[in-house]
């Protein structure tokens, strides 16, 4: 790759930032050693037989056991006519089937939808059609979501995974406690299901084909919403992620020039494993550097999470803002000892000064900030991993990574000056699944994705974000688009119209506000939450209601939310 960056707008930018690297990172990552995922896996998987690749629950599986049933998933998938290229979505939290089922589709030579659990009919609809998933697989938890909207999506399979069925013994008991004790399993009834169990069986009698998987072959379609309010699929290949996890790798390797590398890598994985963070930083890089991945299944009880951190040496910690500070409340928190840890990674959303330096009081580490998007597999940028003051800045460009800051035309701006944050690099996606105007709107011709950022780049080659081009609203690290928000709140008929914005939040960073103008004079604030709550998951759901009498707008009739921000 070349020191200077595009040329497109008429002159060229030195890569700055590469000055302010840490000795032992490259400019650039090497040739990726593996063709796919499914190739590095198997590696890994062969490297590092008898470690422990993830746990969760008390029960650990090493990476011979996650070969073995992943083995099996992908027979099975192969065995009921999925071909290369045919998608497969995945609805579970962070425990131990995800991997399992994840690598078990890739080694079929077949695309990962990740699906969030906690979505409602209406969104998990939009998303299997969209993306013209054959199969689904589903915690029995959240299948009464799929048993509404089966019959109109192209999904043929459905298997059923119960909490317990990989804990052994102990699953019995869990899936008792989930069930009957704790009711988390709404009542549902899909006559044609497959148990997750059975399938790893059937699987075990069926022999894994391999498929030719190459570099430009897609591996995920991870779902993020468009400025139009329509979910999108980002089309990520082999490469994109490979070369993300290869990015993060050279990046991580500059903590062990000055401590010694521990013969494993132990990673906690809070943030759920179908977001694209926990996926790269967690999965992937448990994978390609033979690591250990504590699954936490649900990160919100901080109180049985914070006993889990007790349990465990670890070394490598990603998270959202929002849950270091929940963390940093629990009257237990101030006994765990984290002198084994050697990264702290937030992303997701911004990392409030004062949440990183009351982390660093606690812990006596660093909250180092990175930033991404799913667009970009996700780490675009992220700060050094020896810095001991907190920067706000998210960070300088990845080895192989471009940063440019341009304007409205596409013209690169000087050092300092705020514009729309463009990357380049591999990790960049191939485009929006099936939708080339889409794709059109957000990639350059020379190859930068426009981020929809607004930020500025200093004479080091950090960058630090001021605003959002788009009315993306930014809740707990989940984007959220105020046209969806906007769509379902009109479709309540005592709406006239509406508007959302993002107002700021002390507990998730933003949270939805949505005003409205009554069509009937008896709607309630009461009744629009309940509408909105039946068709958004929860962290789209306005938080605030505001009614008006009218809405400011533009002299077309443009409904202005920037009037409304104030």
């Amino acid at each position: 790759m070349s020191d200077l960056t595009s040329r497109a707008s008429g002159r060229a930018t030195e890569k700055i930032w590469l000055a302010s690297y840490p000795a032992s990172v490259p400019a650039d990552i090497p040739p990726l050693a593996h063709a796919s995922l499914g190739a590095m896996f198997e590696h890994s998987c062969n490297k590092f037989a008898d470690r422990l690749a993830f746990s969760s629950m008390g029960r650990g599986m090493t990476f011979r056991e996650l070969e073995a049933q992943s083995r099996k998933i992908g027979a099975w998938l192969q065995a009921k006519g999925l071909v290369k290229g045919d998608r497969v979505a995945v609805m579970t939290p962070n425990i131990l089937q995800n991997p399992v089922i994840v690598y078990g589709i890739l080694r079929a030579g077949l695309i990962v939808v990740n699906v969030n659990p906690l979505y409602t009919p209406r969104e998990l609809e939009h998303q299997l059609k969209d993306s013209g998933s054959k199969a689904i697989f589903v915690l029995e938890n959240f299948a009464h979501t799929v048993e509404q909207v089966l019959s109109r999506t192209p999904v043929k399979h459905v298997v059923v995974a119960t909490m317990g069925d990989m804990l052994g013994l102990k699953g019995h008991i869990v899936n008792f406690v989930v069930r009957k004790v704790k009711k988390l399993v709404p009542a549902w009834s899909i006559s044609s299901h497959h148990a997750f169990n059975k399938v790893l069986a059937e699987g075990a009698r069926h022999t894994l084909k391999p498929v030719a998987t190459g570099p430009s072959d897609v591996a995920f379609l991870q779902y993020t919403g468009g400025t139009t309010g329509v979910s999108k699929g980002a089309t990520l290949t082999h490469a994109n992620l490979l070369s993300n996890a290869a990015q993060i790798e050279v990046w991580l390797d500059a903590i062990f020039q000055n401590k010694k590398r521990p013969e494993v890598l132990t990673f906690i994985c809070a943030l759920p494993l179908y977001h694209i963070f926990a996926l790269t930083v967690n999965s992937l890089m448990g994978l390609a550097t033979g690591g250990h991945n504590i699954l936490i299944a649900n990160p919100r009880d901080i109180p049985a999470f914070v006993k889990e951190l007790s349990q465990h040496k670890a070394h490598v910690f990603p998270g959202l803002n929002t849950l270091f500070n929940a963390l940093m409340n629990n009257p237990d928190f101030k006994s765990l000892d984290f002198s084994s840890m050697l990264l702290v990674l937030g992303g997701g959303m911004a990392v409030q000064r004062p949440v990183a330096e009351r982390w660093r009081e606690m812990t006596g580490c660093g909250i180092t900030e990175g930033y991404g998007l799913s667009e970009t597999s996700p780490v675009a940028t992220v700060n050094r991993l020896d810095a001991t003051e907190f920067s706000g800045m998210i960070g300088l460009p990845l080895p192989s990574t471009d940063i440019e800051i341009r304007d409205e035309d596409g013209q690169t701006l000087p050092i300092g000056e705020v514009g729309e944050i463009c990357i380049r690099g591999p990790q960049v996606m191939a485009g929006y699944w099936e939708r080339p105007e889409e794709t059109a709107k957000v990639m350059t011709a020379d190859g930068f994705f426009r981020s929809g950022d607004m930020g500025y780049m200093d004479e080091r080659g950090y960058v630090k974000i001021v605003d959002r081009k788009k009315d993306m609203i930014l809740v707990s690290g989940f984007n959220v688009y105020p046209n969806e928000v906007e769509e379902v709140a009109a479709m309540h008929p005592g709406v006239l119209e509406c508007a959302a914005i993002g107002v700021p939040d002390a507990h998730s960073g933003e949270a939805v506000k949505l005003f409205v103008v009554k069509k009937d004079p008896n709607l309630t604030e009461a009744d629009v939450k309940a509408h909105c709550a039946e068709n958004l998951t929860n962290y789209k759901r306005p938080r605030f209601i505001e009614f008006r009498d009218s809405l400011p707008k533009s002299n077309v009739g443009k409904i202005l939310r920037k009037d409304l921000r104030g």
